[in-house]
């Protein structure tokens, strides 16, 4: 959490006096998108990059910009009202929408991150924009009337990661069409168990099975990054943010009108250049996939992460609002158009998340999206490079190449739990490639190496033939920890390659493709630069969309 809210009316009225204006508040944009333009690009091209959304929306995602602005708005409203300060406080705290964090089984949880050697801890906050049509303005904004009461599905979906310094942020957009796993979630209102899937499953579906605590669940599933806050916004939340703060600039390289004759498209209509979009406009921008480039779900998340960061330029350079109800105004906006976990419940929470969010500069902002590879219509993970993004968040390691990687490894402290011969070691094979059938024999000849340097109890499941890029070991829970990493050690497995899984009941080695043959292990070289396949987009870079020549006016 971060830092727990003042309590006490006159502690309330201390701590705004102590909230000033400060012009580098971040400010959310409400992250929603999908919805009328259509399904899936029948074009499965690669997108080019351009980065990721803002983090927090706006950079920290635009969310996160939303936070610490609306917490100093909501300051200086307070010091307007004077005696009325404590109770318009109350009334702003519920207009806040609360709801559970994760929802998912305990087992699928990902460890808390580590402090670092300061004691600092990171940061990570997950952004959610939700298609809900549950009511009659987000009916009216979303389209498809025979959708209303339908289940949510989080159509925008980014991962804030702060580092534990403070100097640097990442942002991680996973494309809605993305197919996963999804995990059991119960739903903390009803207790329905919505079952894991045994099928890939659109990643946007998680918001309907319970709620925003299945979509961390997801996430923390996938990625192994503990989560510790999130924050969601509807197509109305959107629409009442962009008017709130006057529009946010946006540029097309062409004039576009995304529509087509069988009634596909966002109906964003613009001329080449800058535009000022507010209102149902500005919706229509970040729902828009006809017209931006390929017309894949890619181009559209470019387009989100343009909005994220230009929201953020804006609220930089503009904020000097003086007027007490234009003030009073965007506090109403800010804290009706979110819904959050309980441990950013309060305004006192939103701008103690403000203070640390504005310890970083622009230019250390780094917006990437999730590398995938094409299944159809549809995106994956794409095996390695997601991977290694999620090892540089979860590792604290910054996605612009500033900075140092920590030196000491986080993991090198867990002792095992018994001697070698008494660690119980099960052996897969997991050197099939799309390329190469899998090796033969492969588990049980290295299993053999495993009993040769004293693991007595290392055995071959030859049941099991995986496909695994590299060699890894995985553990179930906390307490064998230090006997994977003992196995890691002894047959020269990086420990980075050591990962905790809900997948497997006891220490289990795969043998991946990286060793198919011989009985000693060079681990791959491994460097800490960013994927070039994540797109990425520096927090202060301006851009223009390109628009596809079908769709232009």
């Amino acid at each position: 959490m971060v830092r727990s809210g003042v309590r006490g009316a006159g502690a309330q009225e201390r701590q705004a006096g102590e909230l000033g204006w400060d012009d580098s508040l971040y400010e959310q944009d409400g992250d929603d998108t999908q919805g009328g333009d259509g399904g899936p690009p029948t074009d499965p091209l690669g997108s080019d990059g351009r980065g990721r959304g803002g983090a927090s929306k706006g950079r920290p995602r635009r969310r996160r910009r939303v936070l610490r602005w609306s917490a100093t708005v909501l300051a200086v409203v307070i010091l307007g009202t004077a005696g009325a300060g404590y109770l318009y406080y109350q009334h702003l705290n519920d207009n806040l929408k609360k709801d559970d964090l994760n929802i998912g089984d305990q087992k699928d949880r990902a460890a808390t991150s580590r402090p670092n050697a300061a004691g600092q801890t990171p940061l990570n906050i997950l952004l959610i924009g939700s298609d809900a049509r549950d009511s009659q303005e987000n009916q009216k904004l979303g389209g498809a009337k025979d959708t209303f009461g339908t289940p949510p599905r989080a159509d925008v979906q980014m991962l804030l990661h702060v580092s534990a310094d403070r100097t640097n942020m990442s942002v991680v957009s996973m494309p809605r069409d993305t197919l996963l796993h999804l995990p059991k979630c119960t739903d903390p209102k009803t207790g329905h168990i919505y079952p894991a899937t045994t099928s890939l499953g659109m990643t946007n579906d998680s918001l309907g099975r319970g709620g925003p605590g299945c979509t961390v669940a997801t996430w923390e599933k996938l990625t192994n990054i503990h989560i510790d806050h999130f924050i969601m916004v509807d197509f109305a939340g959107v629409v009442s943010m962009a008017d709130a703060i006057g529009g946010v600039p946006v540029c097309v390289d062409k004039n576009i009108y995304s529509h087509t004759s069988s009634g596909h498209g966002s109906g964003l209509k613009l001329k080449a250049g800058t535009t000022y979009v507010k209102g149902t406009q500005a919706l229509q921008w970040l729902r828009t996939r006809y017209g931006f480039e390929d017309g894949s779900d890619i181009a559209r998340t470019k387009a989100q992460h343009q909005y994220m960061s230009a929201m953020v330029r804006q609220l930089r350079e503009n904020a000097t609002l003086s007027n007490p109800d234009k003030l009073r105004r965007l506090a109403e906006t800010a804290t009706q158009a979110l819904t959050v976990d309980k441990g950013l419940g309060s305004v006192a929470d939103l701008y103690n998340l403000s203070t640390e969010l504005k310890k970083v500069p622009t230019n250390r902002i780094t917006m990437t999206t999730m590398p995938y590879d094409y299944v159809g219509e549809r995106v994956v993970p794409k095996p390695g490079d997601a991977d290694k993004l999620f090892r540089l968040v979860r590792e604290d390691i910054s996605l612009d190449g500033k900075g140092t990687k920590k030196k000491t490894d986080p993991q090198a402290s867990a002792a095992p739990t018994d001697s070698d011969d008494k660690i119980a070691v099960q052996v897969q094979n997991g050197t099939s490639t799309p390329a190469l059938a899998p090796v033969g024999g492969r588990a049980g000849e290295v299993a053999k190496l495993l009993v040769g340097k004293g693991f007595d109890e290392a055995r071959a499941d030859s049941s099991t033939l995986l496909a695994e890029d590299k060699t890894v070991i995985r553990y179930p829970s906390a307490d064998l920890k230090g006997d994977a990493l003992r196995v890691a050690k002894a047959l020269g497995v990086p420990t980075s390659s050591v990962e905790q899984s809900t997948d497997v009941s006891g220490v289990t080695l795969v043998v991946g493709s990286d060793w198919r043959s011989g009985s000693e292990y060079t681990a791959p070289k491994q460097d800490d630069k960013t994927p070039k396949s994540a797109n990425i987009l520096n927090g202060a870079t301006k851009q223009c969309m390109q628009v596809d020549p079908n769709y232009t006016w």
